[in-house]
Protein backbone atom coordinates (compact mmCIF):
# COMPACT_ATOMS: atom_id res chain seq x y z
CA UNK A 1 0.00 0.00 0.00
CA UNK A 2 0.89 3.41 -1.30
CA UNK A 3 0.02 6.49 0.94
CA UNK A 4 0.80 10.12 0.95
CA UNK A 5 1.02 12.06 4.17
CA UNK A 6 0.75 15.55 4.51
CA UNK A 7 2.39 16.29 7.83
CA UNK A 8 2.80 20.16 8.54
CA UNK A 9 2.50 20.91 5.27
CA UNK A 10 5.50 18.72 4.17
CA UNK A 11 3.80 15.84 1.40
CA UNK A 12 5.55 12.71 2.35
CA UNK A 13 5.41 9.49 0.19
CA UNK A 14 4.71 6.15 2.73
CA UNK A 15 4.74 2.68 1.19
CA UNK A 16 3.89 -0.23 3.63
CA UNK A 17 4.39 -3.59 2.93
CA UNK A 18 3.93 -6.54 5.38
CA UNK A 19 6.39 -9.11 5.55
CA UNK A 20 6.36 -12.53 6.19
CA UNK A 21 7.93 -13.33 9.12
CA UNK A 22 8.56 -12.36 11.86
CA UNK A 23 4.65 -11.49 12.09
CA UNK A 24 3.16 -8.51 12.73
CA UNK A 25 6.41 -6.85 11.08
CA UNK A 26 6.11 -4.40 8.61
CA UNK A 27 8.93 -2.64 6.00
CA UNK A 28 7.64 0.68 6.37
CA UNK A 29 9.11 3.37 3.21
CA UNK A 30 9.11 7.30 4.04
CA UNK A 31 10.58 9.12 1.13
CA UNK A 32 12.89 6.35 -0.19
CA UNK A 33 14.27 5.39 3.46
CA UNK A 34 12.98 2.18 4.35
CA UNK A 35 13.09 1.13 7.98
CA UNK A 36 11.31 -2.17 9.52
CA UNK A 37 8.86 -1.27 11.93
CA UNK A 38 6.64 -4.16 14.40
CA UNK A 39 2.63 -2.95 15.03
CA UNK A 40 -0.12 -4.34 16.57
CA UNK A 41 -3.45 -3.01 16.98
CA UNK A 42 -4.63 -2.31 20.47
CA UNK A 43 -8.12 -1.07 19.03
CA UNK A 44 -9.58 0.72 16.09
CA UNK A 45 -7.96 4.27 16.70
CA UNK A 46 -4.56 2.95 18.01
CA UNK A 47 -1.13 1.17 17.18
CA UNK A 48 1.76 -0.30 19.59
CA UNK A 49 4.75 0.08 17.42
CA UNK A 50 8.34 -1.71 17.81
CA UNK A 51 10.83 1.20 16.50
CA UNK A 52 14.05 0.14 14.88
CA UNK A 53 15.90 1.20 17.98
CA UNK A 54 14.12 -1.02 19.94
CA UNK A 55 11.88 1.57 21.74
CA UNK A 56 7.81 1.09 21.90
CA UNK A 57 5.43 3.67 21.37
CA UNK A 58 1.82 4.15 21.02
CA UNK A 59 0.20 6.08 18.15
CA UNK A 60 -3.63 7.44 18.97
CA UNK A 61 -5.78 8.51 15.87
CA UNK A 62 -8.96 10.81 15.81
CA UNK A 63 -11.51 11.08 13.26
CA UNK A 64 -11.22 12.16 9.83
CA UNK A 65 -12.30 15.90 10.17
CA UNK A 66 -14.29 17.64 7.62
CA UNK A 67 -11.64 19.04 5.93
CA UNK A 68 -9.70 15.54 6.13
CA UNK A 69 -7.39 15.98 8.18
CA UNK A 70 -6.37 13.39 11.33
CA UNK A 71 -4.91 14.20 14.40
CA UNK A 72 -2.41 11.56 15.74
CA UNK A 73 -1.31 11.52 18.88
CA UNK A 74 2.02 10.12 20.12
CA UNK A 75 3.06 10.58 24.01
CA UNK A 76 2.26 13.94 24.65
CA UNK A 77 2.74 15.13 20.86
CA UNK A 78 0.01 15.64 18.31
CA UNK A 79 -0.01 16.34 14.35
CA UNK A 80 -2.64 16.87 12.18
CA UNK A 81 -2.21 14.36 9.49
CA UNK A 82 -3.57 14.61 5.31
CA UNK A 83 -3.49 11.49 4.81
CA UNK A 84 -3.99 10.98 0.28
CA UNK A 85 -4.63 14.81 0.29
CA UNK A 86 -4.17 15.22 -3.25
CA UNK A 87 -6.39 12.25 -4.08
CA UNK A 88 -9.10 13.59 -1.92
CA UNK A 89 -9.12 16.88 -3.08
CA UNK A 90 -9.22 15.39 -6.81
CA UNK A 91 -12.41 13.36 -6.17
CA UNK A 92 -13.91 16.07 -4.11
CA UNK A 93 -13.88 18.56 -6.98
CA UNK A 94 -15.13 16.12 -9.55
CA UNK A 95 -17.92 14.72 -7.74
CA UNK A 96 -20.24 17.38 -8.14
CA UNK A 97 -18.47 18.80 -11.41
CA UNK A 98 -18.95 18.63 -14.74
CA UNK A 99 -15.79 18.36 -17.01
CA UNK A 100 -12.21 17.48 -17.66
CA UNK A 101 -11.08 15.49 -14.93
CA UNK A 102 -7.54 13.88 -14.61
CA UNK A 103 -6.34 11.10 -13.63
CA UNK A 104 -2.28 11.71 -12.20
CA UNK A 105 0.02 9.11 -11.29
CA UNK A 106 0.51 9.80 -7.22
CA UNK A 107 4.75 9.24 -7.70
CA UNK A 108 7.13 8.20 -10.45
CA UNK A 109 6.16 4.51 -11.90
CA UNK A 110 5.73 2.06 -14.54
CA UNK A 111 1.95 1.50 -15.82
CA UNK A 112 1.21 -2.24 -15.85
CA UNK A 113 -2.37 -2.01 -16.91
CA UNK A 114 -4.74 0.34 -18.46
CA UNK A 115 -7.90 -0.93 -17.81
CA UNK A 116 -9.80 1.31 -19.90
CA UNK A 117 -10.45 2.52 -23.13
CA UNK A 118 -11.15 6.15 -25.08
CA UNK A 119 -15.13 6.55 -25.30
CA UNK A 120 -15.81 4.33 -22.48
CA UNK A 121 -18.19 4.77 -19.88
CA UNK A 122 -16.80 4.14 -16.56
CA UNK A 123 -18.51 3.67 -12.89
CA UNK A 124 -17.28 6.44 -9.72
CA UNK A 125 -14.35 4.14 -8.26
CA UNK A 126 -13.71 1.76 -11.18
CA UNK A 127 -10.03 0.95 -11.58
CA UNK A 128 -8.66 2.98 -14.85
CA UNK A 129 -5.49 1.76 -14.44
CA UNK A 130 -2.63 0.45 -12.24
CA UNK A 131 0.87 1.90 -11.82
CA UNK A 132 4.03 -0.05 -10.27
CA UNK A 133 5.88 2.26 -7.91
CA UNK A 134 8.44 1.18 -5.27
CA UNK A 135 7.55 -2.10 -6.31
CA UNK A 136 3.95 -2.02 -4.95
CA UNK A 137 0.57 -1.67 -7.45
CA UNK A 138 -1.38 0.93 -6.90
CA UNK A 139 -5.05 0.99 -9.14
CA UNK A 140 -6.21 4.13 -9.86
CA UNK A 141 -9.94 5.21 -10.09
CA UNK A 142 -12.65 6.71 -11.62
CA UNK A 143 -13.52 9.63 -8.66
CA UNK A 144 -16.98 10.08 -10.12
CA UNK A 145 -19.17 8.26 -12.86
CA UNK A 146 -18.12 9.32 -16.69
CA UNK A 147 -16.61 8.64 -20.27
CA UNK A 148 -13.33 8.34 -20.49
CA UNK A 149 -12.12 11.19 -23.09
CA UNK A 150 -8.84 9.75 -23.73
CA UNK A 151 -5.90 7.13 -22.51
CA UNK A 152 -2.27 9.00 -22.15
CA UNK A 153 -0.59 6.65 -21.26
CA UNK A 154 0.44 2.71 -22.74
CA UNK A 155 1.48 -0.89 -20.71
CA UNK A 156 5.01 -0.69 -19.57
CA UNK A 157 5.42 3.30 -20.06
CA UNK A 158 7.65 5.13 -17.43
CA UNK A 159 5.85 7.66 -15.79
CA UNK A 160 6.80 11.22 -13.38
CA UNK A 161 4.75 12.15 -10.45
CA UNK A 162 2.17 14.04 -11.23
CA UNK A 163 1.47 13.01 -14.68
CA UNK A 164 -1.72 12.86 -16.44
CA UNK A 165 -2.55 9.26 -17.34
CA UNK A 166 -6.24 9.49 -18.27
CA UNK A 167 -8.92 12.24 -18.84
CA UNK A 168 -12.34 11.51 -18.16
CA UNK A 169 -16.09 13.69 -18.32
Amino acid sequence: MIVEIEVNGRLRTVAVERLASPPDYYRVTVDGQPRVVGAVRLDGAALSLLLPDGASREVRFGPRDARGLVRAHLGNAAVDLLVNGRRLRRGSLALGSAGIVQITAPMPGKVLRVLATGGEEVAARQALVVVEAMKMENALSAPRAGRVKAVLVEEGQSVEAGRVLIEME
